[in-house]
């Protein structure tokens, strides 16, 4: 694999549902080795973004470039093994058991192979943090957090070289999200890129070393948290994405 600076590039990047124009124009580039938050309210283009990015919706216009692949491209097939993508509505299999829910997946990403996938397994028990107990008991009866630890496992158990998350600490009480941060950085630090969205900019200040602000389709600015908060003369992230949007037309 092509060690490139950046793992994502997306140029003019546009994409219209139906009627709707969703992006207008995203330009993006994440580095190597980062956890590259992009981060906006609700409605302003992050999911959508990321399906493009992985090939999930083909953009009406634009250049696009993950681990050095064109999504459109043959090659895509292969690149988006090294790829794990958590959506916002992911679900556990409630009738199986933690250990069994890994374990589906972990056939999936070996072909089958058995070996290798209970070796996967236990690195997703690791990721997880989640008990023996607990992983021996049905994934319906979890709660949020600990459904949320076990698709995060079921996602990186694999080590992708990219890692994309939507909304990763959607809904869950203070304490869960705390502990889901804590693990992405955990996991970060270990060499892999991260590409997260989140509408909650404390968050992303938090967890993120660089911050795309998205907003209305398009990107606002990229660049290191730091950088955001000295350029806009800001205290946090949320005093900094309004000052950077509210020149923006209406």
């Amino acid at each position: 694999m092509d060690k490139k600076t950046y793992v994502v590039e997306m140029e003019n990047v546009k994409k219209s549902i139906g009627k709707k124009v969703i992006l207008k124009g995203i330009n993006l580039r994440v580095k190597r080795g980062v956890v590259h938050v992009i981060a906006g309210p609700n409605g302003a283009g992050k999911t959508t973004t990321l399906r493009v990015m992985l090939g999930l919706l083909r953009a009406d216009e634009g250049k696009i470039e993950v681990l050095g692949t064109d999504p459109k491209s043959p090659q895509w097939t292969k690149t988006r093994e090294l790829i794990g993508y958590l959506p916002e509505d992911a679900g556990v299999y409630e009738r199986l058991t933690g250990i069994e829910n890994l374990y589906y997946y972990a056939m999936l990403y070996t072909r089958g192979n058995k070996r290798r996938a209970w070796k996967l397994v236990e690195r997703g028990i690791k990721i997880s943090g989640l008990s023996k107990e607990a992983l021996s008991k049905r994934a319906g009866g979890y709660s949020k957090g600990m459904k949320r630890r076990l698709l995060l496992a079921r996602t990186l158990m694999h080590e992708p070289l990219l890692a994309v998350l939507d909304e990763p600490t959607s809904g869950l009480d203070v304490r869960s999200a705390i502990e889901v941060r804590k693990l992405i950085r955990s996991l970060a630090e270990r060499g892999s890129t991260f590409i997260i969205t989140t509408h909650n900019l404390l968050e992303a200040q938090y967890i993120a070393d660089y911050v795309s602000f998205i907003d209305k389709g398009k990107v606002v600015c990229t660049c290191s948290v730091a950088e955001a908060l000295e350029s806009f003369g800001a205290d946090n992230l949320e005093e900094a994405f309004v000052k950077a949007t509210g020149g923006m037309e209406k």
